[in-house]
């Protein structure tokens, strides 16, 4: 079995080493990661600008390849060019930091797996729960069973599953639980701060938190030490909704796109920084 590894915390990133210690045992793995962190990118690919490539090694021995681009186009290049035929599997992690929720939908980690999946390969995105002194080897070790599993469980259909790791599952007893992504927003607070020049910028607080409801789902399962599988899709369309609107008819007035084309071009609107930030002074007095 050929497996493709990447990540999103960069070809150096220790969790990325254990996996592909780990993975190694069920067949040869190629390694194909961002040269430097990319978290929170979401499914961005780069085609402005060209792909650089480095080789890196361990010693003597090649160990993989160094990517000055995003997860996604990772496992791009790493199905089209860099492998010697065309993967069996794809797996992206260990990632420092769950991905469940909502943060699925920013996360790099993920969003590399979901490319797999593109490419119509079964696809796993492994995430562990962050902290100072992560245990990447015990998380590499259940990774890699869980993956073995399920690889003999799964039905021939190629599909994209997202697995999440607490520390506290990697002790004697854990439960695998097969969940739902939960879909509560949360998050969505920024802190105003000034730098030294004045300028006024953004620093995202991760708040509020999430209210834990009483469906289980992956937020809820893993806030008690729960291990979490979730099978993802990538087609986005509502068909229930999209029943309903087949039926609907829209109308476009020639008459009127006509008369649009006559209207004077908007101008550019013209950016004051130094007005901005009296705005903002003035808006916090009024707080």
């Amino acid at each position: 079995m050929l497996i493709l590894l990447t990540n999103d915390d960069g070809i150096y990133a220790p969790g990325l080493a254990a996996l592909e210690r780990e993975l190694s045992r069920l067949g040869e793995v190629r390694v194909v990661a961002p040269n430097q962190e990319q978290s929170g990118v979401g499914h961005s690919i780069t085609y402005l600008t060209p792909l650089i490539v480095k080789e890196v090694y361990d010693g003597e021995k090649h160990w993989g390849w160094a990517v000055e681009g995003s997860p996604a186009d990772c496992v791009k290049l790493g199905v089209s060019q860099l492998c010697p035929r065309r993967p069996d599997l794809v797996v992206s992690g260990i990632n420092s930091g769950w991905n469940v929720g909502i943060n699925v939908l920013y996360s790099g980690t993920v969003a590399a797996a979901l490319e797999g999946a593109f490419f119509r390969i079964t696809s796993v995105a492994v995430s562990l729960e962050f902290s100072e002194q992560a245990p990447y080897e015990k998380a590499a070790r259940l990774a890699r069973s869980l993956i073995a599993q399920i690889l003999e469980k799964k039905t021939a259909e190629p599909q994209l599953y997202n697995l999440n790791i607490p520390t506290a599952a990697l002790g004697s007893s854990t439960e695998v639980r097969v969940v739902p992504m939960d879909t509560t927003q949360y998050g969505e607070r920024f802190e105003a701060r000034t730098d030294p020049w004045g300028r006024v910028y953004y620093w995202a607080t991760g708040l509020p938190r999430p209210p834990l409801g009483t469906e289980e789902t992956d937020l809820t399962a893993i806030s008690r030490g729960k291990v979490t599988l979730t099978p993802l899709g990538f087609n986005l369309t509502r068909r229930d909704v999209l029943e309903t609107m087949r039926p609907w008819q829209f109308r476009l007035d020639q008459a009127e796109l006509a008369a649009d084309a006559q209207r004077r071009p908007m101008r550019r609107p013209v950016v004051s920084t130094i007005r901005r930030q009296q705005t903002i002074d003035e808006n916090k007095g009024n707080g």
